[in-house]
């Protein structure tokens, strides 16, 4: 049996279950298979997203080590297309620790691999000006590891200055809320 996603009915939470037993195991498991590598904080700070792909990666065996131990940085890198194929630059990858003579370069710019219709479509999303292809996250799927892969429009400051107010707003509710519940 495979594994099935059910979504409730705000659409928010997945449970995962093999048909009908659903376990907390289970749940468990389906997270740790999707779980995030690393993250790209600036991605989201610096543009609106306005689509996501996942794609695969090339990677050497240990680049696949460095980022099991967790050891990388994503917050200046970018993806182009080029003849064709959609290519990674300045995603860090450090060296592996225990590597040798035959360890990776860490600043390689590293293939992404997606289907021609999806190469075509973000060809035309970033070709058109002011939009940029950036990575918001590694992450582990089925043993492999995944890069989400966004079309973004970049903000201009006046974007960020909003957006930091709204996220200060939600703290003071969300603030004032548990002095409410904890005042009861």
């Amino acid at each position: 049996m495979g594994l099935a996603a059910e979504s409730n009915s705000k659409g928010n939470e997945a449970h995962f279950s093999r048909g009908h037993n659903t376990s907390r195991k289970g749940v468990l498991l389906a997270a740790l298979l999707m779980a995030d590598i690393l993250s790209n904080p600036k991605a989201r700070r610096d543009y609106h997203v306005l689509e996501t792909f996942e794609a695969g990666i090339v990677l050497q065996g240990t680049e696949v080590k460095s980022l099991r131990a967790g050891k990388g940085q994503l917050s200046d890198s970018f993806a182009r297309v080029e003849n064709d194929e959609v290519w990674l630059y300045n995603a860090h990858i450090d060296e592996y620790s225990h590597g040798n003579l035959r360890n990776h370069s860490p600043k390689a710019p590293r293939k992404l691999l997606l289907h021609k219709s999806e190469i075509r479509k973000l060809f035309d999303l970033a070709s058109v000006k002011g939009n940029a292809l950036v990575p918001l996250a590694f992450f582990w799927k089925n043993g492999k590891v995944k890069v989400a892969l966004a079309v973004g429009k970049g903000k201009v400051q006046y974007d960020k200055r909003q957006d930091m107010k709204k996220r200060d707003a939600d703290r003071e509710l969300k603030r004032a809320a548990m002095q409410r519940l904890k005042g009861r």
